[in-house]
C-alpha cells in the first residue's frame, strides 16, 4: 500500500511520538509498503527530504506540563491537497490527529483509508473539552483508531468515544541488547539512571530528594541524569545548595549512548508524577535488562509488571522511592531477577511485533470498509491484503 504517517511534532526532532513514527516508517518500508512521513518544518529544514514531506512551520507551545507543537501555514489548503494529489495515498495514519493544524487539514482533505493513533494522557483538558464540541466532524473521517494504552484510551474516550484498538509503543531491542556499558561509569560505585526532560511532572526533584536521603544513609551509589529542559537550572541549584555528590548531569546524548547509559545503571528510575500514557523509557530499561523503579500512574502499570520488572512506589513520595532504591541497591539477586524478566517481557513490545500488529489492525479496517462498500475513493490498493500472523 501507499502510506502516509502524519506527525504534528517536528519530524525528526526527538519525542515519544516522532520515534514511533520513525519505526513505523522502517519496518512498514521492510514489509514492502511504500511510506512516507508529512510533517512540519522546524528553522531552515528543507520543504522534503527523501521520504519525508514538509508542510507548514511548527512552533512550541506549553501542553501537558511539558512542551508541545502547533503548526501553521497561510496556505494550508493548497499545500495539503498539493501533497494528496502528487501522492495519491491509500492509507493515511495519523498520530495525535487532533493537534492543531496540519493533522486536522490533511484528515479535512484526505480521501484515503484514515486510522489515528492517539499517544496522550493526562487529567482534566480544557482544549480536550473544547475539542470534543467542535472536533465531532473531523472524528467521524476516521476509520479507525487505536490507542498506545488503556490509559490513553481510556483518555481520549472521554471526549471522542468509539473503539478503539490497544496497540503499544515498540522498542528497538537490538539497540539495547548490542549495547556496551560504559567503562567510566564501571568503578565499583552503583548508578542510578534517570532519562528525562528536565521539567515538573518529570519527577527529577522526588529523585533529587530520594538520592539525597539514600546518600545520608550512607548507601554508595552514583546518580546520571540524562535530559535538559526548563527546570535545569533549579535542578542543578539544589544538588549544588545541598552538597549533593556523585550526581553527574550529562543533558541530551545520542540514541547509541543513552543505549550505553541503561547497560550502565543498576537501577533504572522514573519519577514521573502524571500525564503519561505509557513510558518508552521503561521499555528501554527492559530491554537493556535493567531493573526498575518508578511511580505507581495508569500509563506505567500497563508496561511493567509490579514486583517482577519493577517497584512502584506513589507518585511525588521521595521516602517510598529511596525506599525501593535502596532495597533493589542491597540485592543484587533481586536486580538480577527483575532484569531477566524485563528483557522476557521486553519481547512483546519490539517493533517487529507491534508493526505486525498495526498492519493486521489496517487489514481489518480496510476489509471491514469493502464489506459495507464504503472504502472511500482514494484507496486502490487489494482490500483483502494478506497479513502476516500476531501472537
Amino acid at each position: 500500500m501507499k502510506i502516509g504517517l502524519v506527525t504534528p511534532y517536528v519530524y525528526p526532532v526527538p519525542g515519544g511520538v516522532n520515534e514511533h513514527v520513525r519505526f513505523l516508517y522502517e519496518n512498514l518500508r521492510m514489509h514492502g509498503h511504500d511510506v512516507r512521513i508529512i510533517t512540519s518544518s522546524h528553522g531552515l529544514q528543507r520543504a522534503s527530504e527523501g521520504d519525508v514531506i514538509r508542510i507548514g512551520k511548527g512552533f512550541s507551545v506549553p501542553s501537558n506540563g511539558s512542551v508541545g507543537t502547533i503548526t501553521i501555514s497561510p496556505r494550508y489548503v493548497s499545500q495539503v491537497n498539493a501533497v494528496l494529489a502528487q501522492e495519491q495515498f491509500d492509507l493515511l495514519h495519523f498520530h495525535e490527529p487532533f493537534v492543531p493544524f496540519l493533522s486536522l487539514i490533511t484528515l479535512r482533505q484526505s480521501t484515503s483509508v484514515n486510522i489515528a493513533t492517539f499517544h496522550a494522557y493526562a487529567g482534566f483538558s480544557p482544549a480536550m473539552e473544547l475539542g470534543s464540541k467542535t472536533l465531532q466532524g473531523y472524528a467521524r473521517k476516521l476509520h479507525g483508531r487505536i490507542a498506545v494504552s488503556a490509559a490513553a484510551r481510556h483518555f481520549v474516550d472521554r471526549f471522542f468515544p468509539g473503539d478503539y484498538k490497544i496497540i503499544p509503543n515498540g522498542v528497538n531491542l537490538g539497540r539495547f541488547q548490542r549495547a556496551v556499558p560504559l567503562a567510566r561509569w564501571q568503578d565499583g560505585t552503583p548508578n542510578l539512571l534517570f532519562v528525562g526532560r528536565l521539567e515538573d511532572r518529570k519527577g527529577l526533584i522526588h529523585l533529587l530528594k530520594a538520592f539525597r536521603l539514600i546518600r545520608k544513609a550512607d548507601t554508595d551509589c552514583r546518580l546520571l541524569v540524562v535530559g535538559s529542559g526548563p527546570q535545569e537550572r533549579e535542578m542543578r541549584r539544589y544538588v549544588l545548595t545541598r552538597g549533593l555528590g556523585n550526581v553527574e548531569f550529562l543533558g541530551r546524548v545520542s540514541d547509541a549512548e543513552k543505549a550505553q547509559l541503561f547497560r550502565t545503571a543498576d537501577v533504572f528510575v522514573s519519577p514521573a508524577t502524571r500525564g503519561e500514557s505509557f513510558g518508552i523509557v521503561l521499555l528501554e530499561a527492559m530491554a537493556a535488562g535493567t531493573p526498575i523503579v518508578c511511580s505507581d500512574i495508569h500509563g506505567y502499570k500497563g508496561v511493567v509488571q509490579r514486583g517482577s520488572q519493577a517497584l512502584l512506589v506513589p507518585p511525588r513520595d521521595p521516602k517510598a522511592l529511596a525506599a525501593a532504591i535502596s532495597e533493589l541497591l542491597a540485592d543484587p539477586a533481586l536486580r538480577t531477577t527483575m532484569g531477566a524478566s524485563g528483557q522476557a517481557r521486553a519481547e512483546q513490545f519490539s517493533w517487529e511485533h507491534v508493526t505486525a500488529r498495526v498492519e493486521a489492525y489496517y487489514s481489518f479496517v480496510i476489509r471491514r470498509l469493502a464489506a459495507q462498500g464504503q472504502l472511500p475513493p482514494g484507496f486502490h490498493a487489494d482490500p483483502n491484503p494478506a497479513t502476516r500472523p500476531v501472537d
